[in-house]
């Protein structure tokens, strides 16, 4: 069977939210296309919803949310070869039509909801079944990577923790704190996920993981998106396919095979790793992935570890 990759991170929404009348079959303007996804062999994308806070239109609202969830409907689900996922069911769906293109709805930063869980369960309805908890600054819910407090979650963040525990909501901790990640842990026992996120010990940067942390994610089942922004792999600049598997060496190491997975960060990213600069360039990771891999391994980070969790964690529609 042909392999499909799985993206679990791209930031096209916000280019369509941010930067004019875009659309996803414009080549020229996205990582991520559709023609590219199709040039790449991507048969799914996670698109992260990420809103700015911005001087004229102030802080993220959940208007906004749902003009950004509108705009994935308007001019990604629109395409008829493109399949919204939320439900179990869709993904066997989609796993049966080998020209299928899934997508899935991720927040990357609960400052939209506003700390109503009103809106959280209305996110929910609508599609999201992945939560960053913030950006890298701090919001009503917990502090991100680069806030100098480093604290941890607020009492409305909790709350938001157990809401997520309660709908099915899978927390991603890529852009969270240390010190909230051990306090996440404390207070869900569900997985959790790194969409996109290096191994520190390889590349130590403030967004990348330590090896505890990657251990933690693999105890819980989670998975780790390994991401392609040059400065999160190593330092200095021509950054090369062969530097980002030294990050995938290490999650290895630490008995990560069957839990990671491509988080590309794509359309989020102005640096790109050489002969790695959108989706269309997969087929350049995978050669070098089947040269230094097994088989099976090679089916697993392209998208057969995503599909797992993806099968065992995502809700059924008749629950």
């Amino acid at each position: 069977m042909k392999r499909r990759i799985i993206d679990f991170h791209c930031d096209v929404l916000f280019k369509m939210l941010y930067e004019g009348k875009i659309h996803f079959d414009q080549e020229e303007l996205l990582d991520v296309s559709l023609p590219r996804m199709r040039q790449g062999g991507v048969g799914m994308q996670v698109f992260a919803l990420y809103l700015e806070d911005a001087l004229l239109t102030g802080p993220p609202r959940f208007s906004q949310v749902l003009r950004a969830i509108d705009l994935l409907r308007e001019r990604i689900h629109s395409h008829p070869d493109v399949q919204f996922i939320r439900y179990r069911e869709d993904l066997d769906t989609w796993a049966r039509n080998p020209n299928a293109i899934g997508s899935i709805l991720s927040l990357e930063g609960v400052d939209g909801l506003e700390g109503d869980m009103v809106y959280v369960r209305t996110a929910y309805e609508l599609g999201a079944r992945f939560v960053g908890l913030t950006w890298n600054h701090a919001n009503w819910a917990v502090d991100g990577t680069l806030e100098p407090r480093q604290g941890g979650f607020t009492n409305k963040g909790r709350q938001f923790i157990r809401e997520c525990d309660k709908l099915g909501l899978m927390i991603d901790v890529s852009h969270l704190n240390e010190h909230g990640f051990w306090e996440l842990l404390d207070l869900t026992g569900r997985p959790i996920i790194a969409s996109h996120s290096n191994a520190a010990s390889v590349r130590p940067h403030p967004r990348n993981l330590s090896d505890e942390q990657i251990k933690a994610i693999i105890a819980r089942d989670g998975r780790i998106g390994v991401v392609f922004l040059p400065t999160f792999i190593r330092e200095g600049e021509h950054v090369t396919i062969d530097d980002l598997l030294k990050h995938i060496d290490r999650i290895c190491e630490l008995g990560g095979a069957n839990h990671i997975m491509f988080g590309s960060d794509f359309d989020g990213i102005e640096e790109k790793v050489e002969r790695l600069e959108h989706a269309g360039h997969y087929g350049n990771l995978v050669e070098a992935l089947e040269k230094r891999y097994t088989s099976e391994f090679v089916d697993g980070i392209t998208g057969g570890n995503a599909f797992r969790l993806l099968q065992t964690y995502l809700p059924q529609r008749t629950e």
